[in-house]
């Protein structure tokens, strides 16, 4: 065999591994979707073993490994030798399971990623994000690392919040990327707009403000080379019923239910998440930025104010004006001159200086 041959045939053999792989993991996967819709569809009541063996078209001890799997997740599951599997009830995790039926995507969230305890979404998805789909999502019920702007910490605790990442492969050009931050902004404002009815702002360009103080960071990070976009990932997390927060972070930092006094539906506001964001996300690729501005003024809170910038060439004081169609924030100076900030660490007058 020539040397080109065995490239070919190992090259052969490596596609027959990974596709088996791949339909193996997505076959197990659509089973226990389909054997929790059942049990949902009748939940309270007793579904005989042969009725879910032919429903599924496997065996019983198939059927058996997928009920453990779930009661592993959180679910009660009642199981009798004669009557079959009875769900009484289901826990509050974010698996596809539970959030897939609101979703209305067509590409974000269909490769989707669960993990009880991570040390931060985005380190994993920027670990596998070469060889990923686009629109992956890894989400996490607690983050031990999790991570903001400036390498500040983000405290994401157990089964509160929506701590997530997405992986996106562009076709832009490496500086158009930043815009996708104030996309995913958008996205989280609408979101929480449509799920629990209260108006946030956006904090230029990353923070989610609700009442004054923050509910929400995006961190937005990319792999490019001079004029192509390997992937970009962008880490959300949402405070969505979280009740206490540290001493350092009262007063700074909030919660939807803290806000609302009311418990919020993690799964339907992670769904609406999703669906907005694959929305102002296709309409920024068709479109360009200018579709979105005058979402992103409308819903600012930073402009008509007096900031404070951080940037990697110092500090600048001013009054922010607005944002421009590149997605930069217009500044006049206190030095009277008008400039335009395409990335900044922003703190405004009259909100606290958040971390």
């Amino acid at each position: 065999m020539s040397r080109l041959g065995k490239i070919f045939y190992f090259y052969k053999i490596y596609i027959i591994i990974f596709v088996y792989l791949y339909q193996k993991f997505w076959g197990e996967k659509m089973l226990r979707s389909k054997l929790l819709k059942l049990l949902k569809e009748n939940k309270g009541e007793y579904v005989s073993g042969q009725k879910l063996c032919e429903q599924l078209n496997v065996s019983r001890t198939a059927v058996w490994k997928h009920i453990n799997g779930l009661k592993n997740e959180g679910y009660q599951i009642k199981a009798h030798h004669k009557m079959g599997y009875m769900l009484s009830s289901e826990p509050d995790v974010l698996i596809y399971e539970e959030v897939s039926p609101y979703l209305s995507t067509n590409f974000i969230g269909k490769y989707y990623i669960h993990k009880s305890i991570i040390d931060s979404t985005n380190n994993f998805a920027k670990e596998i994000a070469s060889n990923a789909p686009d629109g992956t999502i890894i989400i996490a019920e607690e983050q031990t690392s999790g991570r903001g702007r400036l390498g500040r910490s983000w405290l994401s605790q157990k089964g509160c919040g929506i701590w997530m990442s997405v992986i996106l492969k562009p076709d832009l050009q490496p500086q158009q990327a930043i815009n996708l931050t104030q996309v995913a902004a958008i996205s989280v404002v609408k979101a929480i707009e449509e799920i629990v009815n209260v108006e946030c702002k956006i904090k230029w360009p990353n923070d989610i403000i609700l009442n004054n103080k923050k509910v929400c960071g995006i961190l937005t990070e990319m792999s490019s080379e001079i004029d192509k976009i390997n992937y970009v990932v962008i880490g959300i997390g949402v405070n969505v019923n979280c009740d206490n927060f540290p001493e350092e972070l009262k007063g700074k930092a909030t919660s939807l239910y803290l806000e609302t006094h009311s418990k919020i539906d993690r799964k339907k506001l992670t769904g609406s998440i999703l669906n907005n964001l694959e929305l102002y996300y296709n309409a920024y690729l068709q479109k360009g930025f200018d579709y979105i501005r005058p979402i992103c003024i409308e819903k600012s809170i930073t402009i008509g104010r007096q900031i404070k910038v951080i940037t990697n060439e110092g500090e600048i004081q001013g009054y922010a004006v607005t944002i421009d169609n590149t997605g930069s924030l217009v500044v006049d100076t206190k030095e009277a001159k008008r400039i335009s900030i395409m990335s900044g660490d922003v703190s405004v007058r009259g909100l606290l200086d958040y971390v």
